[in-house]
Formats: C-alpha cells, structure tokens, sequence
C-alpha cells in the first residue's frame, strides 16, 4: 500500500501546491484536511473539491466552530488569556484543534505523516508537530516550506506550470491567519516598526477615530462563561460572534505589538479581536467583584503561566492541565452580570452585579449604615508592621539603619 500523508489543507496558493509537492517529493498520496474554526471564506465543500482537483486522493473537511469556541475559546477566557498583557493567543488557540483533527484524520485514513504548511521561524511549526506527537506519538511531521524548499515564488510556478484551480498572484503584502477568537496580521512593510499600519490591515474592526453612537451591552456569565447578551440566550460562538460584530464596529481589539516568539526572535504582529477583548474585559471585571483576594493573585499568576505555555504550544501538556484545573475551580462563583459601554475603541465596563459578588455596600460605604468597625484598624496595623518594626529596630542596633538621605542607587552612572 502507498505510504499516506495528510496536509492540513487551507485552500489557498500554498497547500494546493504542497499537495502535488509533496507527492513527488516523498511519493506518497496526499489527504488534505481542512478544518472550519471560523475563518470564513470559502465554503469547506468548495475547499474539498478543490483539494481533490489538486491531487489529493481524499479530502477530510471538519466544521469545528463550535468545538473551537466551547473547548478552546472559553478555556482561554476564563485564564483572562493575553500573551505579553496583551495578544488572546489567536492563532496559538486554533494550532491544537486543527491538530486534533489532522490526527484523527491520519488514523481514519492509515496516514503515517502529517504535514503542514508553516515556516522554519515561527511559532506554529511547533505548535502543530508538538500537538501531533502528543495525541499521536508514532506520527512523523513534515513541513513542505521548510523541509522540502517549497518557497512562493516555486508555488506559483508549479500553480501554473501544472494548471491548478487557484488563483496565483506574486502580489500579497501580508501574511494572514484568521479565526474566530480573532485574526493576526503580519510581514510586508509591517516589519519596520516604525511604519504606522495601514487601513488596508484590518478587517475586523473598524476605524475608532469615526465610531458610530456608542453601544450598551450586557454580559451574562455563568460559571465564567457567557450565555446571554441582553438577556438572549447565546452559545460559547454566539456570544464570540455577537460581540465581535458590536465590539468591531467601534473599532474595539486593535492591537499592535513586538512579539516574543518561542523561536527566539522578536516579531512585529498586528492583531484584531474585538469579541474576545471586549468579553476578557468583562469576564475579568466580573473576577474582581467575586474572587477571593488572595485566590485572585494567584489566578493571575496561573493564568499567565497557562497563557505562556498555550503561546508556546503545550496544548496538551500535563502542566496546563493541571493548572486548567486551578481556574476551572476559580470559576465556581464567577456568575452574574456586566454592563459594557462599546465605544471609540474602548470598551468599557459601567456596572456589575452577581448573586455570589463578595462586594459589600455596608462595608465599602463611608455614609450612614457603615458597618465596617474602624476601631480594629489600629491593633491591625500594629500586628500588620511588627515583623518590620523588629528587622528595623534590630539594623538599628547594629548601625545599618535605613537612610533618609537619597537613595545612592537612584543617582548610578550619574557624574
């Protein structure tokens, strides 16, 4: 029996011709498998069809948009995930799902490798073949573009020279990757960080500086998870759909940023997630209003770890899913409502209220009906500050206490 491959299959210039590619490279039949994580574009029929019009002797298409949502999307909500304080992990989020299904694709199909079309400097190499071996350790990964020197310039040529039924174009001054959760914009004159990016970029948004009337939204969460905008009941994609719609129009999840990749390198990456900065927002406001203090601190700790291993393409490690564990717990009271004011680029939250909210009004009010006994302040404080009353007493003693003159250290490389 011929040795199988299966490509994970976008439909576009470049897997299309790592189908034919790969087949001469290797001599093994290709199955090209497509996965809908929310995209959009093209139809996963039409992308089918043309996948077996390409050479591939089967075609495996997935509509994984609710999967994506529920599995990958509000786990990553619930970790308030942003990578650098700033970027919800879009792509990262997506690599394990697709990963998911180019495994089960292989063992449907008797496959014995796995290929995807990422470079030999990015993030998602690792992310895809660090997926693969974990749910399937016995599958070899291949990448055309950066193991079998499949550059652009030769796609087009063999687009052409063998007639295939894609478009071809040496024009494209971006690199795109788009899901649901978001989309990620990259290469071109963006990689001067200086050059201010263009309208031409985004997609998702639009242009803050014109917002329409400002937009009131209110977020219903149960369990940490959205289930109704505005009182209607909506699905983990629903409410990512809804509020990327709302958030998008008044330019809401620009987001600009030098990048730490895992490979070493520091990349200019621009990205939109309007639905997903807007909700993040919320759920993170709701947190504040019924963690327990000292299990907030924490969370923020756990939370930046698991960000940092999903951005590092540890999907299915046993670290996160141990620290999946910890917020997942944290979300038992995380329940209520949040009121959003959608505008001018910003979202911003005007009300909150939960059932198992630990803000107290007779305790935080200064006015009449305080209850808050102000008379323990003292002794607490005495107790709070002994530790470092002795240390200090005792540097005292022996001549090392602390100067009020200038710190020396503030006035270094100073003449």
């Amino acid at each position: 029996m011929t040795e199988r491959i299966v490509l994970a299959y976008s439909g576009g210039l470049d897997t299309s011709v790592a189908i034919g590619w790969i087949h001469e490279a290797t001599g093994a039949d290709v199955i090209a498998c497509a996965v809908d994580v929310g995209q959009g574009g093209e139809d996963l029929e039409v992308i089918r069809q043309r996948a077996l019009d390409c050479g591939a002797v089967e075609a495996y298409v997935a509509d994984a948009r609710d999967e994506f949502a529920s599995e990958y999307c509000m786990p990553a909500l619930k970790a308030n995930a942003l990578y650098m304080d700033a970027y919800p992990v879009v792509s990262a989020l997506s690599r394990p799902v697709i990963a998911k299904h180019l495994v089960k694709a292989a063992k449907k199909y008797g496959a014995s490798a796995v290929a995807h079309g990422c470079t030999g400097k990015g993030n998602d190499q690792v992310r895809f073949e660090v997926s693969i071996t974990s749910l399937a350790p016995n599958l070899q990964c291949i990448a055309p573009v950066r193991d079998l020197a499949l550059t652009r310039d030769k796609a087009i040529d063999y687009a052409e020279k063998n007639n295939l039924p894609i478009t071809t174009t040496k024009h494209n001054p971006f690199s795109i990757d788009q899901n649901v959760w978001g989309r990620a914009i990259e290469t071109g004159f963006l990689e001067d960080i200086w050059n201010e990016p263009t309208k031409d970029v985004y997609n998702y948004t639009d242009d803050p500086a014109f917002p329409p009337v400002a937009d009131e939204v209110v977020l219903t969460f149960d369990h940490g998870i959205p289930v109704a905008i505005d009182g209607r009941a909506v699905s983990p994609l629903e409410a990512i759909q809804e509020m990327n719609r709302r958030a998008g129009a008044q330019g809401i999840g620009r987001i600009d940023i030098v990048e730490d990749r895992l490979v070493g390198i520091k990349s200019r990456e621009i990205y939109e997630a309007p639905g997903a900065m807007a909700l993040i927002e919320a759920h993170r406001e709701l947190e504040r209003v019924t963690l327990e203090r000292e299990q907030g601190r924490f969370k923020r700790e756990v939370q930046d770890r698991w960000t940092d291993l999903v951005y590092d393409g540890q999907w299915f490690s046993h670290l996160k899913r141990s620290l999946e564990a910890f917020i997942e717990d944290t979300q038992r009271y995380v329940s209520g409502d949040v009121r959003m004011r959608l505008h001018g680029g910003r979202a911003t939250v005007t009300g909150r209220r939960s059932d198992a909210s630990l803000y107290d009004f007779n305790l935080a009010t200064y006015d009449e009906g305080d209850t808050f006994d102000q008379s323990h302040a003292k002794g607490f404080i005495e107790i709070y500050g002994l530790a470092s009353k002795q240390a200090t007493a005792r540097d005292e003693k022996f001549g090392n206490g602390p100067s009020l003159e200038p710190d020396e250290a503030s006035a270094f490389g100073k003449e």
